[in-house]
């Protein structure tokens, strides 16, 4: 296997990362409008007395989507990491993925 095709495999797995994470996205978005919903409905001032306990039985909930995002935020920026060398590899000006793709990424403009 050549260095291009590892690119375009390393490639491939960023892109099905990329899908996989859209995906948890969606689940998570949907899962916190039930807890949403369930919030408003539940913890109220009937149920809740001090607005501070009513404020940390939310943020409880809010936590764990918190972690998530913080998770994936790292996780997008290895896979940048990724990309940027190998669209742009060290020491080759117009080598590998660069020329393979007609120069996209590479910084340089036209006009």
């Amino acid at each position: 296997m050549n260095r291009e095709d590892a690119y375009r495999l390393t490639l491939d797995a960023i892109a099905k990362m990329q899908w996989n994470m859209a995906m948890i996205l969606e689940a998570k978005a949907f899962e916190t409008e039930k807890v949403r919903n369930w919030i408003l409905t539940h913890v109220t001032t009937d149920s809740v007395q001090l607005h501070s306990q009513q404020l940390s039985a939310s943020l409880k909930f809010h936590e764990q989507n918190v972690e998530l995002l913080d998770g994936l935020t790292k996780l997008c920026n290895g896979m940048n990491r990724s990309m940027k060398s190998i669209l742009t590899p060290a020491g080759e000006d117009e080598g590998g993925m660069s020329a393979l793709l007609g120069g996209f990424g590479s910084g340089d403009s036209d006009s």
